[in-house]
């Protein structure tokens, strides 16, 4: 986002008010017990699933693409508690704006974190290296409670409101946010010995990226991550939440990439859709099947995307 950012206060005209509704009856769910306030994210999926024809056949040929050895059900039953993480990722990310530290922290395994330590003791800033994963928000949470300050990447919403209210959701967790496409700013950050949470995995049509398959289907990747450890002097540190059968949560953070990065951008970045595709496998029904993840692709390949209406 460009220009002077507004307080949440100042969005109060009536074509706000349903979002405002909205936030108001997330509030009161998340007051529930943590595993009924779950429970009301899962039937908020379950209707969207049921309403939503053109994002389920975007989930459902993901996993087509991804996933061709499973059957027509099993990808089907597959999509279906896909739509359920998604409800609630909504109640998470409530959680993650509202929940106290004490409860977050109990229910929360965590692994890994000296790796962060190590990196920011030794003088060097640190990429925290992720995906989107439905428990990303709440896991945000987490981190900041077991680490120093650090800044996140946001993406701008098309509406200033709903991009303010991301930011400041995610300031829950981080110091700062930087915009996606504002690597200056994460240069600095990084150069300063601090932190940037970055999640690269999201399809890419500009300059710096690559066709790099994912579940061996072509998709399109930035190459970034390379750059930003080459200019910022940082360390990378993947890490992967995961929402566990009992509503509790693990976050594994890996030890700092070595030799990274090298004089292959490509082959960095495969090293990161490896660790990627090997924790999807581990709760496939919590990875963000609902973006485009095989659109914008160069000439020549197909459009994964041109024929849904089958699939809605």
């Amino acid at each position: 986002m460009t220009g002077e950012r507004k307080p949440l206060s100042s969005y109060w005209s009536p074509r706000y008010w349903p979002v405002w509704f909205g936030m108001a009856l997330l509030r009161v769910v998340c007051l529930l017990p943590h595993r009924a306030a779950l429970a009301t994210g899962r039937v908020i999926g379950r209707i969207a699933h049921g309403v939503g024809g053109s994002r389920r056949a975007v989930v459902r040929r993901n996993i087509e693409l991804c996933f061709p050895d499973l059957s027509s059900d099993e990808r089907d039953a597959l999509a279906y508690e896909h739509f359920k993480a998604l409800g609630m990722t909504l109640i998470e990310m409530g959680l993650g704006r509202w929940a106290s530290d004490q409860h977050l922290q109990a229910i929360t395994k965590l692994h890994g974190i000296e790796h962060v330590h190590d990196a920011l003791k030794s003088g060097k800033g640190v990429i925290l290296l992720s995906a989107h994963f439905t428990t990303l928000e709440i896991m945000g949470r987490v981190l900041s409670l077991n680490m120093p300050p650090f800044d996140a990447v946001f993406r701008q919403n098309r509406s200033e409101f709903m991009t303010e209210l991301q930011r400041t959701g995610r300031e829950r967790s981080a110091g700062s946010t930087i915009e996606k496409r504002d690597i200056k700013k994460m240069v600095r950050s990084l150069r300063e010995n601090r932190s940037v949470w970055y999640a690269p995995d999201q399809s890419y049509n500009r300059k710096g990226s690559e066709v790099i398959p994912f579940f061996g289907v072509p998709a399109m990747h930035t190459t970034a991550t390379s750059t930003l450890a080459r200019l910022g002097h940082a360390a990378v540190v993947p890490f992967f939440p995961r929402r566990l059968p009992d509503s509790s949560y693990e976050l594994t953070l890996l030890p700092a990439f070595d030799n990274f990065p090298s004089d292959d951008p490509i082959a960095d970045t495969k090293r990161y859709i490896e660790l990627l595709e090997a924790h999807v496998r581990t709760c496939p029904e919590q990875y963000f099947w609902v973006h485009r993840k095989f659109k914008d692709l160069p000439d020549g390949y197909p459009d994964y995307y041109a024929d849904l209406d089958a699939l809605k």
